[in-house]
């Protein structure tokens, strides 16, 4: 079994449908680390070396937000710029994450359908999340196919419970 380390970065996770659901059915999985971003750094003041050794103790890292302004919480972009330094994660030397997978698992607001060319947001998913395949590319991960969940703000109770068990399961399993 894959020890995968799970990065959760909501801003406002206490108040969140979806990710504080997916974080409650995550942190119950075995070989699973959860740690959530905003609670460790609410200063932003990341602690690098305990970043790059949880990475390094890890062979799969899922990186789980809500999908907002067509990106990430400001956080996980700090996190990438502190923690996957040059000659660390990319570079001369920078091969410590080759060969590690990295799964994007976001939430968006609006319906999939908002999600395609000439839809509301004109672009896919696929398209959109671009910048995560380019990062894993760089730094050596093989980039899993995202987990989505389309429409959180109208989802039922009973919709975002079973996106968690479907959350989990891949996040344990992603080749099914």
């Amino acid at each position: 079994m894959k020890k995968t380390l799970v990065l959760i970065v909501h801003p406002n996770l206490h108040n969140s449908h979806v990710n504080k659901r997916w974080a409650e059915e995550i942190e119950k999985q075995e070989g699973v680390t959860v740690r959530k971003l905003y609670d460790l750094y609410p200063d932003v003041k990341i602690n690098v070396e305990e970043e790059q050794r949880m990475l390094l103790e890890h062979d799969r890292i899922v990186m789980q937000f809500p999908f907002y302004w067509y990106s990430s919480p400001s956080l996980l972009k700090e996190w990438q710029d502190q923690v996957l330094q040059y000659g660390w994660a990319y570079g001369p030397g920078g091969d410590n994450l080759h060969g590690k997978e990295l799964l994007i698992a976001i939430s968006t607001g609006g319906p999939q359908i908002s999600y395609q060319a000439g839809g509301y947001n004109n672009y896919s998913i696929s398209e959109l999340l671009r910048p995560f395949q380019a990062t894993s590319n760089l730094i050596g991960t093989r980039y899993l196919a995202p987990f989505t969940i389309h429409g959180a703000i109208r989802a039922s109770k009973e919709e975002i419970d079973q996106s968690a068990l479907d959350y989990a399961a891949y996040v344990i399993n992603p080749e099914i």
